[in-house]
């Protein structure tokens, strides 16, 4: 076991006082057998009313009510967390899932078919075709091998860019462009796993010790394997998720992800910029 604590600011600066609307914030981790919160905090400017909810995804929801104008708006999130030990070399498959293709159970299919649909109907030709290099209709491989393989082939395919702009890449305007950020590689590996009939879904979060990633959330895939549950993968950094990847929440479309989102009302010119900064950093556990 190992405690890390996740310093998460977001911060928007306007020209003059404006009002502010309704804003739900997505900063405390997913708890589960290897992630526990041990203590946490939430800082927000201007004055505000703050309740927690669950969403269909079982992510924990900050629903923010801003009680006053204000030309700031400041979220800052302080959360220690005790991260516990999940070999990916343990991961215990279903026999009948060791070999790729194969067939969901009928027990899991029904909760599984909304994360096998594709979201991008209109790029299946071309991302079919990029698929072409790793697996070919017929063909008999291990799962984790082609999980892995497309893991990696993602990342040695295109460039990593930087992008504050909001939204996501679809996967043709990354096979155009041959680069993207991380939710764009994200959202490219969770796409070509449902065109080969896997549940995946997007997740959003924080990571430790990742090049390039340092100072903002960050964004992977999990698929679900038969035996071994829903896995991550990060196309980003060519890595399997470990115990280094913090996920906040899981979701089956990118846009529901996104950490804080909202509205305010006011001049069209006046808002003048924001800042996000995120720490992640390993503290002593308390006796």
């Amino acid at each position: 076991m190992r405690r890390i604590r996740i310093i998460h600011k977001t911060e928007y600066f306007y020209n003059r006082p404006v009002t502010f609307g309704t804003h739900r914030a997505m900063m405390r981790p997913r708890e589960g057998h290897d992630v526990h919160i041990v203590r946490g905090s939430v800082d927000i400017e201007p004055n505000a009313e703050v309740r927690w909810l669950r969403d269909n995804y079982d992510n924990a929801i900050a629903v923010v009510t801003f009680l006053e104008l204000s030309d700031t708006l400041r979220i800052a999130s302080e959360v220690d967390v005790d991260l516990y030990h999940d070999d990916p070399i343990e991961w215990r498959i279903a026999p009948f899932a060791s070999s790729f293709p194969f067939q969901y159970p009928p027990e899991e299919q029904l909760e599984l078919t909304v994360y096998r649909l594709p979201s991008y109907l209109y790029d299946a030709t071309a991302l079919l075709e990029w698929l072409r290099d790793l697996y070919k209709p017929g063909q008999l491989i291990g799962t984790l091998d082609l999980l892995n393989n497309l893991n990696t082939h993602i990342y040695r395919s295109f460039k990593y860019v930087s992008r504050e702009a909001h939204g996501v890449q679809s996967p043709n305007e990354t096979l155009r462009l041959g680069s993207g950020t991380c939710r764009d590689y994200a959202v490219f590996m969770m796409e070509a796993a449902r065109y080969w009939g896997f549940g995946a879904r997007f997740v959003t979060g924080y990571i430790q010790m990742a090049e390039g990633q340092h100072g903002a959330t960050h964004a992977w895939t999990e698929i679900y394997i038969p035996g071994a549950g829903w896995r991550g993968y990060d196309p980003t950094n060519n890595k399997i998720v470990g115990s280094e990847h913090i996920p906040v929440a899981v979701t089956r479309e990118q846009e529901r992800a996104s950490p804080l989102s909202g509205t305010w009302d006011g001049p069209a010119d006046a808002f003048s910029r924001m800042n996000v900064s995120v720490q992640v950093i390993s503290i002593p556990a308390s006796p």
